[in-house]
């Protein structure tokens, strides 16, 4: 991996109103690295990443990707990325093919390339076998799958995924993960945001946000090795929300925060354990 920093963001915030959904961000990523964004919902990871891909002018900051700066050259910076969101933005009555020859015009993809990047495309995602099919009739995993594909069409240097497997099956979600390991391991800078410890466990860097503020930048063992015993992922049938509300000043309980469908909880000790039950 490249040490020199591909991207470098210097004191990112931005206010909506009063609110402070990100305050004075500072953090490196190199070329080819795979790069989590971890934290509860409300924590700033969409915005961020908005911001990142030129989308969203911050209050405060900047960020340069590979030397060019996202407030004051925008477009040029969009040109060099793709950003996949978490709502399925592409168009239900067109078909796989369709939405994929759309996305190939768009980025302006060479038309004597495109036969060898669609076959690559469907050979990774296992659309091919549904290239007529409309993207309004595929499974959520399969809609996942076609907007990276779609991402992808013009092989951008810099992959920004917000929690690209949310709401999907567990054989989507592996099968995404391959997906991006594959662009990693072709050289793509990939920054995803997810809300899964197990996919945090897969970057090779991960920064843990909460409520707009940096907690954390480390590889997730050694994030892991500093939090062992104290952070638990609590899952069930009632609401997260609610959960969390509950525990707010349950003792022993330091934390807790709705991740998803699940319920993040830090401890002061692993013996508060207790508490945690006795409060749900």
């Amino acid at each position: 991996m490249n040490s020199s920093p591909y991207l470098a963001v210097r004191g990112l915030a931005r206010r909506f109103g009063d609110v402070e959904a990100l305050r004075g961000l500072d953090f490196e990523v190199a070329r080819g690295e795979l790069f989590g964004v971890v934290g509860p919902d409300g924590a700033g990871k969409t915005t961020l990443l908005r911001m990142l891909a030129g989308v969203m002018r911050p209050s405060a900051g900047d960020a340069w990707i590979d030397g060019v700066s996202v407030v004051r050259e925008p477009e040029r910076v969009k040109r060099s990325l793709a950003y996949m969101s978490q709502r399925f933005g592409l168009y239900a009555d067109l078909t796989v093919a369709e939405n994929i020859a759309f996305y190939a015009d768009l980025y302006r993809v060479p038309r004597r390339e495109r036969p060898a990047r669609l076959e690559q495309l469907y050979g990774f995602s296992g659309l091919g076998p549904f290239r007529d099919r409309r993207a309004g009739a595929l499974s959520g995993g399969m809609k996942q799958k076609l907007s990276l594909s779609c991402a992808l069409i013009h092989r951008p240097p810099l992959l920004l995924l917000d929690e690209p497997t949310f709401g999907v099956d567990p054989i989507s979600r592996r099968d995404l993960w391959l997906i991006i390991h594959e662009m990693v391991a072709a050289g793509t800078t990939v920054i995803a945001s997810t809300a899964y410890l197990d996919e945090a466990e897969r970057c090779d860097r991960v920064l843990l946000l909460n409520l707009g503020r940096r907690l954390g930048l480390a590889p997730p063992e050694a994030m892991q090795a500093g939090m062992a015993g104290r952070v638990f992922q609590v899952t069930g049938r009632g609401d997260p929300a609610r959960a969390a509300t509950l525990l707010q000043g349950a003792p022993g309980v330091r934390a807790a925060s709705r991740f998803g469908n699940h319920l993040h909880v830090a401890l002061d000790t692993p013996s508060d354990g207790a508490a945690v039950q006795a409060a749900l």
